[in-house]
């Protein structure tokens, strides 16, 4: 980046992201590749916080909104013909410790965090922590699942539709589980709140050792034609085996297979047997607020 802005100029951002990223001859794959949010891409956010350490080690500047222009500073340090500048490197710049340094009595273990700052950005380390709290929480709610008797497993099943926008209300959504007594189908929900479908459930809690194969998915489609329906969800907290997921009916049959991971992640999302432990707000600073061009 440096390299790029040494003719004393200024760049704007976006060009230099598309230079290094020409550069480093990224694939439109690599350049696509986004962080586990799903919310900026992985390369981009890393020329970001580049461009933020070196500005604040004094090596950059910015003279107006999404543009940078190299120091003196900056100057000098490409005079010496370094074959890295890192967070080691730029810890001899005041500015950079004081923005860079913590207090102690906030972040003891501060010697860890700076060696994995310096390996990933910020929102990489928050991302990438906020997905091994999540699967670590998935893995607990699908061994809790598997706890309860299956009465219970069938009733979670239709609450989970409910939230997700299925049956109108938990009294009528709930009320034909169990107790349709057609072989292959545990119960039904409606598609909206009016009613105007039906989609078949099938709800299997099985350990995870006990994959759900292809017959069992065809006795569910043959179930649902024994119904005259045509929409049907396949649940389970085990998973599926290749030739199951590959099925697929040649009628008009619609279904969907939900297995033991994809079931714990949408209770998550929709909150169903989790609660809010603590709330974390990412924020930056709204250019039009100060009115930067």
């Amino acid at each position: 980046m440096l390299t790029l802005v040494s003719d004393k100029q200024e760049h704007k951002y976006r060009d230099v992201i598309e230079s290094l990223s020409a550069y480093y001859k990224l694939s439109d794959e690599e350049r696509k590749e986004l962080l586990a949010s799903g919310q900026q891409a992985i390369f981009d956010n890393r020329v970001g916080w580049a461009k933020t350490y070196l500005k604040k080690a004094g090596l950059l500047d910015s003279p107006k909104r999404a543009t940078i222009v190299i120091t003196q500073r900056g100057i000098d340090t490409l005079s010496k013909s370094l074959n890295r500048i890192d967070v080691k490197f730029l810890k001899q710049f005041p500015e950079f410790v004081d923005f860079q340094t913590a207090k102690r009595d906030e972040i003891p273990d501060e010697g860890i965090l700076i060696q994995e700052i310096s390996e990933q950005t910020p929102e990489e380390i928050f991302d990438n922590s906020y997905q091994r709290i999540r699967k670590t929480l998935a893995t607990e709610l699908l061994k809790r699942v598997l706890e309860l008797p299956p009465s219970f497993f069938e009733k979670m099943v239709v609450e989970l539709l409910v939230r997700m926008g299925y049956g109108g209300s938990i009294k009528d959504a709930g009320k034909a589980i169990g107790k349709s007594g057609d072989e292959g189908i545990d119960g039904t929900i409606k598609e909206d709140k009016l009613g105007l479908d039906i989609i078949y459930i099938q709800a299997k809690r099985w350990q995870l050792g006990n994959v759900v194969g292809r017959p069992e998915i065809q006795k569910f489609v043959g179930a649902l034609a024994g119904q005259g329906a045509k929409k049907g969800v396949f649940i389970t907290t085990s998973s599926f085996t290749k030739e199951a997921l590959e099925y697929m009916p040649r009628n008009e049959t619609k279904i969907v297979l939900i297995d033991g991971s994809q079931l714990s992640q949408l209770m998550i999302d929709y909150n169903l047997g989790v609660a809010t432990h603590q709330i974390y707000e990412l924020k930056k600073i709204d250019n039009d607020y100060f009115g930067e061009e």
